[in-house]
This record gives C-alpha cells, structure tokens and sequence, in this order.
C-alpha cells in the first residue's frame, strides 16, 4: 500500500467500486486507523491479504442487515449513496457521515474522471458488497438487480458468482456477488453479455419479458418445455441442467421465494428493446395520424410545477402539523388538513406526500446543505419527485389508495405496474412531444404493445395473492396519464372540441416533463428569490432546499401554485427571535435566499432591538412580612439568610428553592418568628426522641404546597397575626 491516497481508478465512470478495491486503495495510516477502530485481528500469513481480510470483518457489521441502528440522519445517507449507484459527492460533511466514516461502512474517495473536489466537498463510497447486504428499503426498485441478489438463496448466489468469477465462489457471498453486480448494472457490458447467449436461452428470456418479465416455476417449465416436473413442499422445481437454469446463474432471471422467477429491471430494458423494431409500423401509423389531425384544443388546463407544493407540505410537516411515524402511511386527517390548507385536491396532496416522503424531503437530510435532497437546488425537486414516481415503490396506480407505505410486508410490490409505467412514459414521447394527442391514441398504442397481454395476467395473479382487486392494464395507464403526471407537471390536459370526434382528453408534454422524460432537470435561471412586497418572499429556483427550510421558524407559507411564496411578518418574526434564533442568524437565512429590502431590514432590526434584561430565579415560595426590621433579621442572620433570595420584593422574602416548609418554619422559629400557613401557625414533622416503654404523639400534620404565607415575631407576648 502507498503512503499517499490513491485514486480508485475504474475505466466506467457509472461503475461501482468493490470493498476490497478500496480497502486497498486506502493510505497506510487511514488504513492502520481503520483496522484499530474496528478491532479486527489479522494475520499476514495467512493465504489471503491483510485487506480481504478486513474486508471480511466488516461483512460482518450487523449495521449492514439493520441500518435502523445508526440512527435515521446516518441510515439515510446510506439510502442515498446506495440510491446513486454507490458513490455520491457532497458540498459537506452530512449528518451521519461521521459515524459511517467511524464503522468502515463509507469512504472518501475521487472518482475517475470526475473533476476535482470543490473546498470542502466529498466524494462519498459505498463498497458493492454492502449494498448487496442491504434489505430493500421504501422507494427503491423492488425488481432492480440489487434488490434481487440481496435476498437470493445461498445456493442461487453461489452459482451466480461461480459464473461472472470463473471459478466456485467461496463465502461470504456479498463479496464474489461484485462481479455479477459490476455486470448486470453495465449497460455495455450487459449488452455484451446479452448478445453471446445461446438461441435457446435467448428466445426464453424474450417471451419470459413479453408476458410481463415473471413467471413461476410450471410457466417457466412449460415455455422451456422440460417434460421433468421435480415437486417438493412449495411445488414444482425447476431442473438445475434446464434453460432456465442458465439463465439463472447469469443473473438473467432470478428465482423469488416461494416459486417465482423475475427479470430484474436493468435486464428487462436492454431485453425489450430489441422488440421496440415490431412495434415500430404500429407506432408510426399511430404518430402520422396525430401528427395528420394537428389538434388545437381551445380550452386547456396547464400543469404548475410540483416543487412549490411539495416544498409548502414538507415545511408544514416539519413544523410538527401532523404526526408522521416512519414506514407508516401519511394519516388521512393530515391530508385533508393539507388540502383544506393549500386548496388542492385530497389525490395530490396525497401523491406529493407519498413522493415527497419516499425522496426525503420530510427527513432530516432535507434540513442538511451538503446533501441530496438538502443540497439540491428547488428546481431539482421536481425532477427528484418524478424519479422516486417513475422508480416505483412509492405510489401505484393498479389499488384504489395508491400509496404504498400503506400496506405492509410483500404486499408494497409494485409488481407489473412498473412496466405499464414505462409504456406510458414511451408513449409520450412518442405522440405528445410539441403536439398535442387524445387519450385515444394513447389508448390504442397501449392495446398494439406485446406486454400487454402478459401484463394482464401479472395483475390477475397478484391480485389473487394480495386478496384485492386490482385494475387492468389499460385502466392503470388512464390514472398515470390523466391523473399522475399532470399533477407531477407533466403533462397539460385539454379539453376536445366538439368536431374533433376524438376519445378522451387531449395531452401535451410540457417543457418541463420534456426535460425530465430526457434524464435531466429543467435549470431555469429566475435570477434568485425576491421579495414582491413588504412581507411576501417569492423563493426561485436556484435556492437550495435547506436554505429554504430554515426559513421555516419565521415565515409560513403563502400561495403554492406555479411559485412559492412565504409570508414574513413582524408577529413571526418576533417568535422566531422567541424561540432563542439570534437575529443575526436570520438576516443569514433571509439574505441566502433574496436581498433584504429597506422594510424587513427595519423589521429586522425593529423586532432585534433590546430594551432591557429581566433575570428569572428560581424560588420555592414568598412570605410576607410587614415588619421590614424582620425582613432584615430573617436575610441577614446566619441560620436563615441561606433561605431566601436576596435580593427579594418588598413586603416579603421569595424562598429560595429546595426549600420545603418544614425547613422553614424550624429555622425561623429559632428567631422567634412563626409561619402561618392558611391562618394557622404551621408546626414542622418533627418526632421528639422517644423514651423506652413510652408511646409519644406525633406532632400536627400539615398539608398544601408551599405558596404564600405570613410571618410575625413574639415581643412581649405571643400573638398570631
């Protein structure tokens, strides 16, 4: 190992890194401190390295299997990292990141052909062996190679390995598993690997993707045509020297416990689009129709950015409006709250919290400006909010109540829905790029694609095993296209002319949901946030969304629709400045987003200005006393003047705190002054020393807390005043 840090050098850019790679690209001494915080034996005799040998301790971190022990800042962070295909760069250090560092679970390292590290940004690593560790977690791609190789059998990762090492994988598995994964999230090398199957294998993997990519085992026998049907407990048991077997240990079609078989994601795209040439008369027929009618609806209903809105809920969430408990549906009281509150519709309050959950933006990392979603810019919300919808796992369209934190266990599988997903998007493209299309159209290109057929059977068979009814293909696109991505920003809808003899709504992809459909946010340079008035702050898109969300102890949230406006006024200023922030800390926060005009800077300094300091004193209770010459006796003579506060209020003496009663009025009857409690004399719990064989009685009991009472002395004789 080199005394000086290394770059991890990889020729594919998108490519992960493997553990023992890094662990052997790390300086000595960051290594040596490693290996101690860890407290790992090792020995350099034995056959393998001291890296792989760390390597191996760390496999074993129970972290990996539960994150929930990090806390959430840490196990988000991971989340996202693993999110961004294992590395990630950040303009800070995040929350969390500390403790990640800490365990050997995340490492700083420079990406190959990325630029160099601004001052005081990271490029965070997140080895392949942890993340085939990790349990899928809310929003993720249930269907995606990672997701799959994290929950096979030993014996199916065993082959799989074996296959992409060239030799018999020995454990831990997480750490031969590199290589397959290095493969099948590769477009080139995958497509490599697709092109050199046999023709056998090849044609089972293309009608296994045309009836919606997953089968179970008697549809994966029949389409192979073994005539050997091996049963056990769970039912039948493909053959180990099949087709489907050597499909299986590519990583080409990975079975699911109990029976079923699933073309992960990354293979089913490279896969489908070599059928994308028989659709493509179809397609072209259906194009020059649009194109030919040229459709120019008079009335249409244009779709307002998502960002606004969501931003608006995810400020009022964490201003605690509504009880949020993690892996848990948003309660329905809170969105109709929401709904009342920002005048939209119960479906997309409901929609953009889903999304907005599942992204983060009610998290703590969205309060964080070094890392995503905190760090992003407010015109990138949107673009993250289409992805998290466009990856799945957060909402679907095939159930009544589409999202998916509120059902639990196997049932939050988006399934098949994933597929007509990407119909719909293709279809956009396709017919509503720059002109408008009827949902007709759309219709009709949904009905000519192949995987409708197996997409069908997919939803029959789910719905039988969830117990719920669930829509058909045809209908599940209507809600994505009509509903879903016109709330998202989209799409705009229009409503046809009377000659037009179309079905449906017209559509129309917006330059925003172009960009997006494209693989890239829309940067619109609004030149920054401004203040309109002397109270409403119209935020712009090149905010960052932490900023945005500090500003959330002063302002509250005004108009959400196309823009967000916040509303500052002298009342939440003044309980900003309540809440302990220092005034100079919010000027901070208010300049981050837009200048500060003449009236909020004499707000500003209006609501900071100090006219006097008041001291708060703890103090048990007060006896008045008129006499000011026992005031003075009872505050200065040594075995009471521990008792009260000095200096005290006139008439009387506060009572220090800690003191009780009982102390009270023991100490100063020893001056010859009595307590009165309620107009009685009050007598302390004392008990006299008893004598042997004599009973004694107790002294009078007192009750009451200690509040005000009175005081007096004995001149020449004893009275009660």
């Amino acid at each position: 190992m080199s005394e000086e840090p290394s770059d991890l050098e990889f020729k594919d850019e998108g490519q992960a890194i493997g553990l023992v790679h890094i662990l052997r690209s790390l300086p000595k001494k960051e290594f040596a401190s490693l290996v101690r915080r860890i407290d790992v034996a090792v020995d350099p005799a034995k056959r393998i390295d001291v890296p792989a040998q760390v390597a191996r301790a760390l496999l074993l971190s129970a972290e990996l299997r539960d994150p929930g022990r990090l806390g959430d800042a840490a196990a988000e962070l991971l989340f996202r990292i693993a999110e961004a295909g294992g590395r990630l760069r950040v303009d800070a250090a995040p929350p969390g990141l500390d403790l990640l560092l800490a365990r050997g679970l995340v490492f700083p390292c420079q990406f190959p052909g990325s630029p160099p590290s601004s001052r005081g940004s990271l490029d965070l690593c997140f080895p392949i062996a942890f993340m085939l560790q990790l349990k899928s977690w809310s929003g993720e791609d249930t269907r995606s190679a990672r997701a799959l190789l994290s929950q096979v059998s030993q014996e199916v990762a065993t082959s799989i390995a074996s296959h992409y090492l060239g030799r018999t994988a020995a454990p831990p598995l997480s750490l031969a598993l590199e290589d397959a994964f290095v493969v099948l999230t590769t477009p080139d090398k995958l497509s490599t690997e697709l092109r050199n199957l046999p023709p056998q294998e090849r044609k089972l993997l293309h009608a296994v993707e045309e009836v919606g990519g997953e089968v179970d085992t008697e549809e994966l026998l029949e389409m192979e045509r073994e005539p050997v049907r091996l049963r056990g407990a769970a039912g039948a048991t493909p053959s180990r020297r099949g087709v489907g077997f050597s499909l299986e240990r590519r990583g080409f079609l990975v079975p699911v416990h109990p029976n079923r078989h699933i073309i992960p994601t990354e293979v089913a795209l490279l896969v489908g689009a070599e059928r994308l040439a028989e659709r493509e008369e179809l397609r072209r027929r259906i194009r020059d129709q649009v194109a030919r009618e040229d459709y120019i609806p008079q009335r249409a209903r244009f779709a307002h950015d998502l960002t606004p809105l969501a931003v608006g809920l995810a400020m009022a969430v964490q201003a605690g409006e509504g009880e949020i408990r993690p892996g848990v549906g948003t309660p329905k009281s809170l969105i109709s709250k929401m709904s009342t509150r920002f005048g939209r519709t119960p479906d997309s309050i409901a929609l953009t919290s889903a999304l907005s959950r599942i992204a983060g933006l009610w998290g703590e990392a969205a309060l964080s400006p070094d890392a995503p979603p905190g760090a992003l810019r407010l015109g990138e919300v949107g673009y993250l909010l289409y992805k998290t919808w466009r990856r799945g796992a957060a909402w679907d369209e095939s159930r009544p109540n589409g999202e998916l934190l509120r059902v639990s266990g196997e049932a939050r599988e988006a399934g098949a829905v994933g597929v007509v997903r990407s119909i719909v998007v293709e279809a956009l493209q396709e017919l509503g790029d720059g002109q408008w299309a009827p949902w007709g159209a759309f219709a009709q290109y949904l009905t000519a694609d192949g995987r409708t057929p197996g997409l069908t059977r997919l939803l029959q068979k789910q719905a039988q095993k969830l117990g719920i009814e669930l829509a058909e293909p045809i209908e599940i696109a209507r809600r994505m296209a009509l509903e879903t991505l016109p709330i998202l920003g989209v799409v705009d809808l229009a409503e046809p002319d009377e000659g037009d003899h179309v079905v449906g709504p017209m559509l129309r992809i917006t330059p925003r949901g172009r960009a997006w459909l494209a693989g890239h946010a829309l940067h619109a340079d609004d030149g920054g946030g401004k203040f309109i008035d002397s109270q409403t702050l119209r935020v712009g898109n090149s905010a960052r969304l932490a900023h945005v969300m500090e500003l959330n102890a002063l302002t509250e949230v005004g108009n959400v629709e196309g823009d967000l406006d916040l509303i500052l006024t002298p009342r939440t200023l003044a309980l900003a400045i309540g809440t302990g922030i220092d005034p100079a800390i919010l000027r901070t926060r208010l300049e981050a987003i837009a200048p500060l005009p003449d009236p909020i800077e004499r707000q500003l300094t209006q609501a900071s200005t100090v006219l006097g300091r008041a001291e708060f004193v703890e103090a048990a209770g007060f006896i008045w006393i008129d006499d000011p010459e026992v005031r003075r006796m009872l505050s200065t003579r040594r075995s009471t003047a521990d008792l009260f506060v000095n200096p005290s209020p006139p008439s009387g003496l506060l009572v220090a705190a800690g003191v009780d009663l009982d102390k009270l009025s023991r100490r100063c009857r020893t001056l010859g002054v009595e307590i009165l409690q309620g107009g009685e004399v009050h007598y302390a719990r004392s008990t006299p020393p008893s004598r042997r064989g004599r009973k004694t009685e107790p002294p009078p009991s007192s009750t009451g807390a200690v509040s005000s009472v009175r005081a007096d002395t004995t001149r020449r004789r004893r009275s009660v005043i």
